[in-house]
């Protein structure tokens, strides 16, 4: 974006899309170093957009993720009269348009590889005036929804999937929410925000609990903007739904964990490396796999702690260290759960056995991701034992000139291209577009550093966003 005013007045659906296919050149590199920031934080991206929209006047975004995943984000309340600009990259100028200003869009509003996008907002949407439907790609309409489509519905919502309990949802407006207790069946942290985003519009006060405590972004953004919300010793979460407007202000969004989490085991495992990582959002709730590391030996100086629109942020210093198999507590899980195709890939370079179990969400991500990831070490040399709800990994060093598919999943491509830098020569990996939903930038970034990774045939390196 330049820094002239962008006003985004797009259909729904325009942002969508990662493009044609891409595939990925890795191989091994040099030692990874420099002083580097990652994007903004999806999650936060998200929902600081859908709250915005939902306020009384004007919110200034600051760190917003320039992924396709939140434009998508951005396109759906464009189609629903908000106004936004983009005055400068990263940053989003919401005009918001209150609780009851939405109007119906003109056409099935298009969340293109997002699932975050499609499970929040069939939450936000449930308790409007006007019908309306989401759709997404191909990836997307293969997704469970029935998890968030069953609660709202007990809320009053009329919400409809597929006879598969998948995509695209149709959504009744004009129906009454009501208030109450919910004990959610699984720890989702998409699921919860969906039901506090619906309970804006509820008659009553509306209580949940989960089985595992997760991601708290939603209560955190609820209460930036004025919402009454509290969470009591028994993990019970209570929202009252407002009686005034919610207040719009000034949202930082901090540096995305699950971006950093590449950074963080390339420079754990390519010898000689030390990389500093600015700005990293360190919420307890999002920091699973940064405990593994440091259970598995790597060298992680946590400095810098701060507060960055009410979440903590630190600065990450990473020096390559030999790593350990660990077995990961299954009650950390929920804490790693985007993180596990970083996770696969250090427990594949480290020494002896690393065993995940208690991770059967994992198979119902963009991908299946045990299986992708799973498939990429068998044919990469590494031993490997696939299990319903995880793996046992045991580490070795990779073969190359091999060709890996990534499935068209973000998350297991660059971890992929991560573990590539350990192999003797070089690795492709195939369908890697989908990499721009979560992380635009990163092969420009990754090679600065050090990693041999490119498109196609040719590496290159350039160094815009590294400070050496």
């Amino acid at each position: 974006m330049s820094g002239a005013d962008l006003e985004i007045d797009l259909p729904a659906g325009a942002a969508g899309g990662a493009g044609p296919r891409m595939d990925w050149r890795a191989g091994a590199g040099r030692a990874v170093s420099g002083r580097i920031t990652v994007p903004g934080d999806k999650s936060i991206s998200h929902r600081a957009l859908m709250l915005a929209a939902l306020a009384d006047g004007e919110t200034r975004i600051e760190g917003f993720l320039e992924g396709e995943d939140t434009r998508a984000t951005a396109a759906i309340l464009a189609a629903m009269g908000v106004a936004i600009q983009a005055p400068a990259d990263a940053v989003r100028l919401v005009r918001g348009v209150g609780l009851h200003g939405l109007r119906a869009p003109a056409q099935a509003l298009d969340c293109g590889n997002s699932g975050t996008a499609m499970r929040l907002l069939a939450g936000l949407l449930a308790g409007q005036d006007f019908d309306s439907v989401l759709t997404g790609d191909v990836s997307l309409s293969t997704r469970p929804m029935r998890r968030v489509v069953e609660p709202l519905t007990t809320m009053g919502a009329r919400v409809a999937a597929t006879p598969a309990g998948t995509a695209p949802l149709s959504i009744r407006g004009g129906q009454c929410l009501r208030g109450g207790d919910h004990v959610l069946p699984v720890a989702s942290a998409q699921v919860k925000s969906a039901l506090l985003l619906a309970g804006l519009r509820a008659d009553g006060p509306v209580r949940m609990r989960e089985p595992h405590a997760t991601r708290d972004y939603t209560e955190s953004m609820l209460r930036a903007f004025g919402v009454d919300i509290e969470t009591d010793a028994s993990g019970w979460i209570s929202l009252q739904p407002p009686a005034r407007l919610l207040s719009p202000g000034r949202i930082e969004v901090p540096a995305d964990f699950s971006s950093a989490a590449f950074f963080l085991v390339a420079a754990s495992v390519v010898p000689g490396s030390e990389l500093a990582i600015e700005c990293v959002g360190l919420n307890p709730r999002r920091t699973g796999l940064l405990d593994s590391l440091l259970d598995m030996g790597a060298d992680i100086a946590i400095g810098n702690r701060r507060e960055a629109g009410g979440e903590t942020v630190a600065d990450l210093h990473v020096r390559h260290a030999p790593l350990l198999g660990i077995d990961v507590p299954p009650a950390r899980v929920p804490d790693m759960i985007d993180e596990f195709p970083a996770l696969f890939a250090a427990a594949a370079l480290a020494e002896g056995e690393t065993r995940i179990a208690g991770a059967a969400e994992l198979r119902v991500k963009e991908s299946d991701r045990i299986a992708v990831m799973a498939a990429g070490l068998r044919v990469l040399g590494i031993a490997i034992e696939e299990r319903p709800d995880g793996a046992v990994i045991r580490g070795g060093r990779p073969r190359g000139g091999v060709r890996l598919d990534s499935a068209g999943d973000h998350r297991c491509a660059m971890a992929l291209a991560v573990l590539a830098q350990a192999a003797p020569a070089p690795v492709t990996i195939g369908d890697c577009a989908n990499v721009a939903t979560s992380f635009p930038g990163f092969v420009e970034l990754a090679a600065a550093v050090g990693l041999e990774l490119a498109p196609g045939q040719s590496f290159h390196a350039r160094g815009d966003r590294l400070r050496r």
